[in-house]
């Protein structure tokens, strides 16, 4: 995953400044035909999937009610986790981008919708569509890029600390509406520069816990105690549990498909300065994945089985993105550029193949295999156990036996 700018052989060399601006000029054309093309069938689609939503949650609660009765658990359960999906992903997610703005509908809008996750829509509105949506994939600029918790590239420096980079990653997936919540804060940071104690970050923190405790006294005190007289109280609590943990395994998974797989570019801060409409358009097309699978997959994870699409037209309705997918391919086939798709197993599993390689001393992973396993392991218990000297002397061992395996 090196960044493109430091890759020998770079995957757009081969095009001209004028090819990058033309690029964006065709870009421009299909988001403005869809623009022009919005319309009732659009505005009927949202409508729609809200409506659903929303009788789904309420149908999968009044099931729960019963939750004591094991088949009523598994229903109920069933039907909230999914309703919880389609709130966050193809609902919340696209609502706070501002695709359905144009609506004019105040109970669908950017502006008043607020969302069933730990963090405010605010807040992570800045995080993500201002920032992320803006240094897509930028080392040091975008913070959704590892979520400033792993290793991302090559060229950061391995540290022992990156050993346990799958597990905090697994981790983060089960509780991932609170480590976005944290992310949108941005915790770490404000703590390493002493801002906890600043009015405006006191102000922040106090919005996220009013949110988390809101979204815990419905799910985890008010629905549960509804289920008292039916002596489903436990099992009740049990489900809304579990449905907020596949909700965020699902949500974090589909990021992770869309932002995460081998292939995807990064960049160095310094190649966006000056950044042309072309540049950045060009950024967004290398610096995401899309999953491919048929309607069911793109509505569950909110059309952003279509990454690059949303990516390059991010206030675009996401049921168009469908439609978008040929003719952005067609240009990726126009210019040579590899349009990144694949089905769901496997997109997640190069994403997390990723997470685990770069745990890892750049290089061990691949020069791994059953015979030298011990002596392998040996060396990383050294560059565990060493110091700085003894992780860059067996880096630069590393690094000459990786060589030797590609030429």
């Amino acid at each position: 995953m090196t960044a493109l700018q430091k890759k020998t052989e770079s995957p757009i060399a081969h095009l001209t400044p004028e090819d990058i601006e033309q690029i964006g000029i065709e870009l421009d054309a299909i988001r403005q035909d869809i623009i022009d093309d919005r319309g009732e069938n659009d505005a009927k689609y949202i409508r729609t999937v809200i409506d659903v939503q929303r009788r789904m949650e309420l149908a999968s609660r009044a099931v729960l009610l019963f939750s004591a009765f094991p088949p009523a658990w598994i229903v109920g359960t069933t039907g909230l986790s999914v309703a919880k999906i389609l709130e966050n992903m193809e609902i919340g997610h696209n609502v706070l981008h501002g695709q359905w703005d144009w609506m004019r509908d105040p109970k669908i809008h950017s502006t008043t919708w607020e969302w069933d996750m730990a963090t405010p829509a605010k807040q992570w509105q800045h995080s993500h569509n201002e920032l992320h949506h803006t240094y897509t994939n930028v080392i040091g600029k975008d913070n959704d890029l590892g979520y400033g918790i792993m290793r991302v590239d090559e060229d950061q420096p391995w540290h022992p600390f990156f050993l346990v980079q799958p597990f905090w990653n697994f981790v983060n997936a089960c509780f991932f509406e609170y480590g976005i919540a944290a992310y949108d804060l941005e915790l770490g940071a404000n703590i390493k520069r002493k801002k906890t104690k600043e009015p405006e970050f006191k102000a922040r923190v106090s919005q996220v816990l009013k949110k988390i405790r809101n979204q815990a006294t419905k799910d985890y005190v008010v629905h549960p105690a509804l289920s008292i007289p039916t002596g489903s109280f436990l099992p009740t609590l049990a489900a809304n549990f579990t449905a907020n943990v596949v909700r965020n395994l699902w949500s974090h998974s589909i990021i992770m498909c869309g932002h995460f797989p081998e292939g995807v570019e990064t960049f160095e801060k310094r190649s966006i300065e000056g950044e042309t409409r072309g540049e950045w358009y060009l950024r967004q097309m290398l610096g995401a994945a899309n999953i491919s699978g048929g309607k069911a997959m793109h509505l569950m994870s909110g059309n952003l089985s279509h990454q690059i699409e949303h990516h390059l037209f991010p206030d675009l309705p996401s049921n168009r993105y469908a439609e978008i997918a040929p003719k952005v391919k067609a240009l990726f086939d126009k210019y040579e550029l590899n349009y990144h798709a694949a089905p769901f197993p496997q997109q997640l599993a190069s994403a997390w193949h990723k997470v685990v390689r770069l745990s890892l001393p750049n290089g061990w992973l691949a020069t791994t295999n059953l015979k030298n396993a011990p002596q392998q392991v040996a060396l990383l218990y050294k560059m565990t156990t060493g110091g700085s000297k003894v992780r860059r002397a067996a880096q630069a061992r590393l690094t000459q036996q990786s060589r030797r395996l590609a030429a």
